[in-house]
């Protein structure tokens, strides 16, 4: 059995992982991608569905409101027949009233006259007035079980419009749209034309602006286009869209037209300039004589009436026609469906990125509602110019993409942790078993007991055969008691990258050494990749084993290690870059010990200062060195400890590291920082056991109590976690030093 398994170690066994930037880059797109996509078709159907119909229409309306108020328009004199001109008529304006009030306003000159009255049976409107073609009348089509009302007799149907309006009947009885014309041949009211509709062209004809009608069939008043809304337009989904239909872009009710009263006028106190070349409207406000009142965006207001007479309702439409025409007021204008499409889609990868960028839950909420708050000022911003775009399909898929990105991510962290908590399990397994068995050296040939110094070993040269089939050596890195440290080439990627291979050499050859070996080689490799997804730990390339040495292949930092910038190499460094130094290393450390991982051997040359991006990178992650022999550098007091005197606590060099040993580690560091002095040199005081240090060097009180607590000699006494001495370094970053 043990020949069949050493047989079978001649074979080279080989596990070869994408690279970093493959790797990384295909996740990132393709949970980037999947999930905008997903998000937005969730989206995207539900709003076919019309379910978020009701909130993008609050919204428009909000925005309506929320308009900068227009001055009046004085084109416009509303005469408005109030509940007191009713009482001073006992209730019904006779056609002696009206022709009195019409050639009153008729001796002023103005240029159009709508007579918004419903009084079928009176026979006599108009009659004996010299500019009897300047007055529109109206009539209105049965509906909703209302009956028809015909257009007064001694009216010509050309000078008659409708009063019908459409309000969205499947929201909220909200009027939103403009019904300009309408085909209706089966009624008494037989004309095309809206009220609100014909008066404003009257109005712009007597100035020589005709309307027509395009080849498409789309309203035109002289150069101005009014496009018909469809079915799917703006945020409407499947709209009734019978007859010609546009949106009704409100005036402020409290700055509409100027206004009047039928009594102001029959009494002469109205300014003649009021009414001389305008677009006089006469009609009631009084709920009795008036056909409809309205709810509008506006009704919400406090100081608005429920709802809005129909005469005003008429007003506005006219208002918007002139206006647009005359003074190019913008129309509210919209995207077609895929233009919307892609909004959304924008917004929900934009979601999806901000979630995949920052994973801290607060400041993911911060960059979010930033984000949130930008759509709505551009979608506010782009209404100030006419544009209504989607708001609520765009927000929410910002905020459910990246729900769906953090489930994900925290999903797939908590796969890993559970794998590598499994693969930790392993290796303090095969931790113990190495202990055994190197403790017992009995009953085993000499020829398994070989504890040479694996740099005696030969050396790999360049040009000699591929490592793994693809790994070219080109440089020696280091040698030392785990082995050996190579520059490669990876000859089966494009431009064939540099990167690191490391050759472990186990401590003995015999078989259950070797067994043991393995295992740990095994799950150490598979922490390695887990924790190398972090951008400050090196990626795990692969990892195979070849004739009983085991090698590992990971990414190449650029740059020099730490113990470049300590003295004595350089002079002793300054408080800021001790707290920086610590933040980095700390925010490593914190990812990794979530993983209830431990790095054993924390000092300045196991970390790089990147070159590229000035990043501190923590490497060597050295529980495969229990398979080595102990160098001098290491401690001789535990067979299976790994760590450097100075560096490593004493709980470590006992063989029973915990996740606090690397905190002691890198306030070690720190301490040879800011004073100068190898941790070597410092003593402990002979009652504690605590290094002393501070009697070296002028540092401030809270970062001498930081470095204290992460050195203290009792590990129960220390930070018990990296995220505690993060916080108090924050503190510490909010307040002068």
């Amino acid at each position: 059995m043990i020949s069949g398994l050493l047989e079978k170690l001649r074979l080279p066994f080989v596990k070869v992982e994408d690279s970093r930037e493959t790797s990384k880059s295909k996740s990132w797109l393709q949970i980037i991608v999947v999930t905008s996509v997903g998000v937005t078709a969730l989206i995207w159907g539900v709003r076919e569905l019309r379910w978020l119909q009701p909130w993008e229409m609050r919204v428009y309306d909000q925005m309506l409101r929320s308009r900068p108020i227009q001055a009046p328009d004085r084109r416009i004199l509303l005469v408005k027949i109030t509940g007191d001109d009713l009482k001073r008529e006992k209730w019904t304006p006779s056609d002696r009233t009206i022709n009195q009030l019409l050639k009153k306003i008729e001796f002023y000159q103005p240029r159009i006259v709508g007579l918004y009255l419903f009084q079928p049976e009176h026979n006599n409107f108009a009659t004996n007035l010299q500019n009897q073609n300047n007055i529109v009348s109206t009539c209105s089509f049965s509906s909703l079980g209302k009956d028809e009302i015909p257009p007064p007799p001694n009216f010509p149907i050309d000078n008659v419009g409708f009063s019908n309006v459409v309000a969205d009947n499947e929201n909220d009885q909200i009027l939103r749209r403009s019904l300009l014309f309408v085909y209706s041949p089966h009624n008494k009211c037989t004309t095309s034309f809206a009220f609100g509709a014909l008066i404003a062209i009257n109005y712009l004809e007597k100035q020589g602006i005709e309307y027509h009608f395009t080849n498409k069939g789309d309203f035109q008043l002289g150069k101005t286009l009014f496009p018909r809304l469809q079915s799917n337009s703006g945020s409407y989904q499947h709209l009734d869209a019978d007859g010609y239909q546009i949106l009704l872009n409100y005036r402020h009710p409290n700055s509409l037209a100027d206004e009047v009263t039928l009594s102001d006028v029959l009494s002469g106190q109205v300014n003649p300039n009021l009414i001389k070349d305008r677009l006089v409207i006469i009609g009631p406000t009084a709920a009795n004589l008036t056909p409809g009142s309205f709810y509008t965006p506006y009704s919400t207001l406090p100081d608005q009436p429920p709802r809005m007479p129909a005469l005003f309702i008429h007003a506005q439409i006219a208002s918007q026609l002139i206006d647009t025409v005359l003074d190019g007021r913008p129309l509210i204008w919209y995207w077609p469906d895929q233009a919307e499409l892609i909004w959304v889609w924008v917004w929900s990868l934009l979601g999806s990125v901000l979630a995949w960028r920052w994973r801290n839950p607060l400041l993911l909420l911060v960059v979010g509602t930033t984000a949130l708050l930008s759509l709505v000022g551009i979608c506010v911003a782009l209404f100030l110019q006419g544009g209504w775009i989607p708001l609520v399909p765009s927000g929410l898929a910002l905020v459910i993409s990246s729900i769906c990105v953090i489930a994900y991510t925290s999903y797939q962290n908590q796969r890993q942790t559970q794998v590598i908590f499994l693969q930790v399990e392993k290796q303090q397994e095969a931790i113990a078993q190495l202990n055994i068995l190197l403790e017992d050296k009995t009953a085993l040939p000499d020829s398994y007991l070989d504890f040479s110094h694996p740099a005696d070993s030969p050396e790999i040269k360049s040009g000699d055969l591929l490592l793994g089939g693809r790994y070219k050596i080109s440089q020696v890195l280091g040698a030392g008691g785990f082995g050996r440290t190579y520059l490669a080439q990876d000859t089966q990627r494009p431009g064939n990258p540099t990167c690191v291979v490391k050759k472990l050499m186990p401590a003995r050859q015999d078989p259950r050494f070797l067994q043991v070996a393995r295992r740990l080689f095994h799950s150490e490799a598979e922490i390695l990749q887990s924790l190398g997804k972090h951008h400050q730990i090196p990626e795990l390339l692969a990892y195979f084993e070849d004739d009983h040495e085991f090698y590992l292949i990971q990414e190449y930092i650029e740059g020099h290690t730490l113990s470049e910038e300590l003295p004595p190499v350089q002079n002793v460094q300054n408080e800021s870059f001790v707290m920086e130094m610590l933040k980095q290393v700390l925010e490593v450390l914190e990812f990794v010990h979530q993983h209830r991982v431990i790095h054993r051997d924390i000092k300045p040359t196991n970390i790089i200062r990147c070159a590229q991006d000035n990043r501190l990178v923590l490497i060597d992650f050295g529980a495969v060195k229990l398979m080595q022999p102990q160098s001098s550098e290491q401690t001789e007091l535990a067979t299976v400890a790994i760590g450097t005197r100075g560096y490593a606590p004493p709980e470590q060099f006992a063989g029973h590291p915990r996740l606090c040993s690397d905190i002691y580690a890198l306030g070690m560091i720190a301490i040879q920082a800011i004073t100068g002095i190898s941790p070597q040199e410092l003593q402990p005081n002979p009652e504690t056991g605590n290094v002393m240090w501070r009697q070296t060097v002028q540092v401030s009180q809270g970062l001498a109590a930081i470095l204290d607590k992460m050195v203290c000699y009792h590990f129960s006494d220390r930070y018990q976690s990296a995220a505690a001495v993060l916080q108090d370094l924050k503190r510490m970053y909010s307040s002068p030093l």
